[in-house]
């Protein structure tokens, strides 16, 4: 599994850089900057497209989608619904990631709608995953008060329900599809202390998914290529500020030989 996601990573990567995707990213509005910014650094192509009557449209012609519920006013909610039903029509591979779920009504109430929407890939931390799953009441606002090995059951039998495949975030990630699980042991804590550093992951693996059909290596090559390029970031920053620049610049410069040097996965 190690070489066959460390080959499939180094693939990605190159065919995200060879082809830019068109990412189109119906995000939260703390962190569409950074958002874009990481998937121009990776290669790709941001679109920040999320107004109702363009939702739809675009997501027939963009390579992969990411539905973010960081802040869904009314009017982002009716595009979320918009583009989801555009994607699957269109098999356009789509990335759900239910931020802050649980405890606050709307979003919570829009998660499990699009839930049973077939997203491709399910991204979110331990107590978010919980909370979709039915098993928990979510987390201190984005903050997981779960543990990502005591969500994973709850995460294998989401993937099942719902065919996506499902990556619990944490200081080690996992990814699963219902059946096979890969653990990614990369990262750093810096990710935590920069605004978007889990949001910007979705983005991403809505890339992956646009250049590699297979769902759970895509997701899992994902988390790979940013929490390698994140360790390479932290190594030469002196706290959260410097190092989201450095971040950006390692991504942009990450090469297949490092992922091969620095991959920690189980």
């Amino acid at each position: 599994m190690t070489r066959t996601l460390q080959s499939s990573a180094r693939s990605a990567l190159l065919e995200v850089r060879a082809h830019a995707p068109l990412v189109q990213c119906l995000t939260n509005a703390v962190v569409t900057n950074f958002t874009a910014n990481v998937l121009l650094a990776l290669g790709a192509a941001p679109a920040m497209t999320d107004l109702p009557g363009e939702a739809g449209p675009f997501a027939r012609i963009a390579g992969g989608v990411l539905v973010n519920l960081g802040t869904p006013h009314a009017e982002q909610r009716t595009a979320m619904l918009e583009a989801v039903a555009a994607a699957d029509e269109a098999r356009v591979p789509w990335v759900l990631d239910p931020v802050a779920i649980g405890a606050l009504p709307i979003r919570t109430e829009l998660a499990h709608a699009l839930r049973e929407r077939r997203p491709t890939i399910i991204r979110g931390n331990a107590s978010e995953l919980l909370a979709l799953a039915g098993d928990g009441a979510g987390g201190r606002g984005v903050d997981a008060t779960d543990d990502v090995e005591a969500a994973l059951p709850s995460a294998r039998t989401l993937a099942a329900r719902t065919g996506a495949v499902v990556a619990v975030s944490g200081p080690v990630d996992a990814i699963t599809d219902g059946e096979r699980v890969i653990r990614i042991g990369n990262g750093t804590p810096l990710l935590t202390r920069v605004t978007g550093g889990g949001c910007a992951l979705g983005a991403v693996m809505a890339a992956f998914a646009a250049v590699d059909s297979d769902r759970l290596q895509a997701a899992a090559s994902a988390v790979l290529v940013y929490t390698v390029a994140a360790e390479l970031a932290a190594a030469r920053s002196a706290g959260p500020g410097s190092f989201a620049v450095a971040f950006l610049d390692a991504l942009a410069a990450l090469t297949p030989e490092q992922l091969d040097e620095r991959a920690v996965i189980a």
